[in-house]
This record gives structure tokens, sequence and C-alpha cells, in this order.
């Protein structure tokens, strides 16, 4: 939390998509921030990567839209990238 007690950009993403999947303990969010930008980078299980997208990205664009106006507070633009991780082959 920042010092008003106001959760960050990355606490933000972070509780949403923990309330979207059902692995909760496999959620990872990074950011990379600088003076004027913030990019998140969302990490999920494999079987929980379509429910943070949505049917034709709908989650996913409203995620971005969420983060872009908390950002838009902090006088930042804002980038959210999920990434996807492969499943380990079983070989």
């Amino acid at each position: 939390m920042t010092e008003a007690g106001e959760p960050t950009l990355k606490e933000l993403i972070e509780y949403i998509a923990r309330s979207l999947v059902d692995h909760s303990e496999a959620v990872e969010v990074s950011t990379v921030e600088s003076d004027n930008s913030i990019i998140v980078e969302l990490r999920v299980a494999p079987d929980d990567v379509g429910k943070v997208i949505g049917k034709g990205g709908q989650t996913a664009k409203a995620l971005r839209k969420i983060l872009s106006a908390a950002a838009t507070k902090h006088k930042k633009k804002s980038l959210l990238q999920i990434v996807e991780e492969e499943e380990p082959n079983d070989d």
C-alpha cells in the first residue's frame, strides 16, 4: 500500500486477478515503472489464463481499462501484459 493507505496499481491487478482464477496462489504480478509509465505483467496458472483473458478478450480489456483509469490518477500511462507460460511436456 502507498503512504495514504491506498493500494498500488500492482496490488489492484493482483486482487482482481486472484478473484477471477481458481488457483489464486499461482497469481504473480510484477511491475516496471518509469517517470511517466508503468508496465504490469500478470502471470497465472496455465489453466486460468482463459479466465483472465475472457471470451473474446473482454476480461483482459476490462482489466486494462481499470489499470489505465487508476494509472491516470498517478499521471502515468499503463500497459498490462498477460504472460502465458506453457505447461511442461511429459515426454
